[in-house]
């Protein structure tokens, strides 16, 4: 049975920083990331609202601290300005390992007690970042992509375009990332430190390549999303990562189909989230669960991800509705996903693992969900991801150790229903020379246009 929780709301005074007396315009032509930070700052020392008026309102990244309620009044748009200067490269946790990415366009660090609220929206001029697959299009919006950026490098689906030269040389030359250097939760040596610092220098020509997540929240508590609506992003939208205490209210997520890497929101090992009431369109994952990848995540201490409550809400076009994993090696447990939408997906529940990943899924409750028109499977339980993307194996890890092997387990379903699918239940566990099972204890109940 899944066991209730309470997220832990922010409470924050209503006193109100407003960002013009800062310095900001909202004309669409000013840059307002100091005057928008100074705001921050200066709410942050006593606790307060930091409004944003209506207006077309530019800025670089934008740095949350405690005790603040960033509020986007209505018809308030708040657009991100690439430039290399104000976006610094970082090496930072993206798809389980450590990596080197720009800024956050939204980003918070061991911050507690604030929120993002209105109903205004963030746009974070994702289609200066993002590479775009030649299939994803048609003739006329890839020969409008052509007349933008000439730089294409050609594979069996036509080719893979890219914004910038920059961004196109260092993918051709092989993006640089630390390798097999411990995970966030373990303090990096001296030895690991003088290491990024030399992997970032690499990577500084090729810095286009290094596409951000929208919202990085990272190590934070007592947190609120409410209403608003961020939209564009360059890579992942939403990414807590260590985060306790989140609740997402009544907010929008929206991706174009052809984003790569676009998912919605990634919870990646947080304890305490409640998300409901959004919707999400998205160019890949739309609400995905993580916790880590392999051995090296597993190293990491108090990284389940745990106590998650998502209902109420709408997927739309999204390569999976609900997904968990891939990156699932911590554990993820006592989730319960109801109530909620699934349309126009490539799958509309995806459970995906692989060896080497380890950990346990456990516990996960979905009930009273409905979806449609879902190109591939209604419901996927798989071991086999590294050998399930597009056909194509990916990178796997061999090994003899048990710890390597993930498990899923205890997953009810119960009033499911799916209208035209390509397939309704597929299940891949990992063939175990012991005779034991990879995916066990799974259950359904009143899901006939699954499971018959």
């Amino acid at each position: 049975m899944f066991q209730p929780f309470k997220t832990t709301l922010p409470s924050i005074p209503e006193v109100i920083f407003d960002v013009r007396d800062y310095g900001a315009v909202g004309d669409g032509v000013t840059v307002n990331t100091k005057a928008i930070n100074a705001a921050i700052e200066a709410a942050s020392e006593k606790g307060g609202m930091v409004n944003i008026p209506s207006g077309v309102f530019l800025t670089g990244p934008i740095h949350l601290l405690s005790n603040v309620n960033l509020h986007l009044s209505d018809n308030a748009l708040v657009r991100f300005v690439k430039n290399e200067e104000e976006w610094p490269l970082i090496v930072t946790d993206y798809e389980g390992i450590r990596r080197i990415r720009a800024v956050s366009p939204i980003h918070a660090e061991y911050a507690e007690n604030f929120a993002i609220t209105g109903q205004g929206t963030f746009n974070a001029n994702g289609h200066e970042w993002r590479p775009v697959k030649q299939f994803k299009q048609t003739e006329k919006q890839w020969a409008a992509l052509l007349k933008k950026s000439p730089y294409v490098i050609p594979n069996k689906e036509g080719g893979i375009w890219f914004p910038s030269k920059s961004a196109y040389d260092a993918q051709v030359a092989g993006e640089i990332m630390p390798a097999d250097i411990p995970g966030d939760g373990v303090a990096p040596d001296e030895e690991t430190r003088a290491f990024e610092e030399e992997q970032l220098k690499k990577a500084t020509p090729g810095y286009d390549l290094y596409r951000p997540v929208m919202m990085s929240l990272r190590h934070c508590k007592q947190i609120l999303l409410e209403g608003v609506t961020f939209e564009d992003s360059p890579a992942w939208c939403l990414h807590p990562y260590f985060c306790e205490d989140l609740t997402i209210k009544g907010i929008t997520v929206f991706n174009p189909y052809y984003a790569q890497n676009g998912d919605g929101i990634d919870v990646e090992s947080c304890k305490n989230v409640e998300i409901a009431d959004s919707h999400f369109t998205t160019g890949d994952d739309g609400i995905c669960l993580k916790a880590g990848k392999n051995a090296t995540a597993r190293k990491v201490a108090n990284g389940i991800c745990e106590n998650i409550y998502i209902h109420n809400c709408t997927v739309g076009n999204s390569h999976g509705g609900f997904v968990v994993g891939s990156e699932m090696s911590r554990g993820i447990r006592n989730v319960l996903v109801s109530n909620c939408t699934f349309t126009q997906a490539d799958v509309g529940i995806r459970f995906k693992s692989a060896m080497g990943r380890g950990g346990v899924v456990s516990d996960i409750y979905m009930e009273d969900l409905n979806m449609s028109d879902i190109s591939g499977e209604a419901i996927i339980l798989t071991m086999n991801y590294s050998l399930d993307v597009n056909g194509v194996k990916m990178a796997t890890v061999e090994s003899d150790n048990p710890e390597d092997i993930p498990e899923f387990k205890d997953l009810y379903f119960k009033n499911i229903t799916c209208f035209n699918a390509g397939q309704k239940l597929v299940i891949k566990p990992m063939p175990l020379s012991d005779g034991t099972e990879s995916i066990h204890d799974i259950h359904f109940e009143n899901c006939p246009t699954i499971t018959e």
